[in-house]
């Protein structure tokens, strides 16, 4: 891995069925923290609403430069709009430039198709701050999570 800081190169490729449990410990090992701090880590209740929301038509494998799988990313049509979702990095590659690196590209994409991207985070997140930083916004909240959405820059 590059030093921290440094945008790191990275690959993606298309996720598989099959791929369900290698990306649901990469979920667990990503999301543990944050759950923990409010008081909401329940391996079963991850798991299912994970199998519930996963669509492998529209995941992504995150993979390093030597091909190691690093993480994942959803990013596929829903309502008229682009759904982000699923966007997990182990916690060895966060904080080295791949997150950003990867949201720039999906930005990019949002922006040719010209459809806003939508996303949540959950309350109390470190996310939060770096989607805002990317310019999405609020949108709503629920007792959980908050809701943000980015508008497509005109071409």
């Amino acid at each position: 891995m590059p030093p921290a800081g440094a945008a790191a190169a990275f690959s993606l490729v298309p996720a598989r069925e099959a791929d369900f449990e290698r990306l649901f410990e990469i979920r667990l090992l990503a999301m543990r923290p944050s759950l923990e701090r409010i008081g909401r880590f329940n391996p079963e209740r991850a798991r299912a609403r994970f199998r519930a929301s996963f669509r492998p038509e529209h995941t992504r494998l995150i993979l390093d430069p030597a091909g190691q799988l690093i993480g994942c990313v959803a990013f596929g049509p829903q309502d008229g709009a682009l759904l982000l979702e699923h966007f997990y990095l182990v916690p060895q590659a966060q904080g080295r430039g791949v997150g950003g690196a990867i949201l720039r590209q999906l930005l990019g994409e949002a922006n040719e198709s010209a459809k806003p991207i939508r996303l949540d985070v959950l309350r109390g997140s470190d996310a939060r701050r770096f989607y805002e930083r990317h310019g999405f916004v609020e949108t709503h909240r629920d007792e959980f999570d908050l809701y943000l959405e980015r508008l497509p820059e005109s071409a």
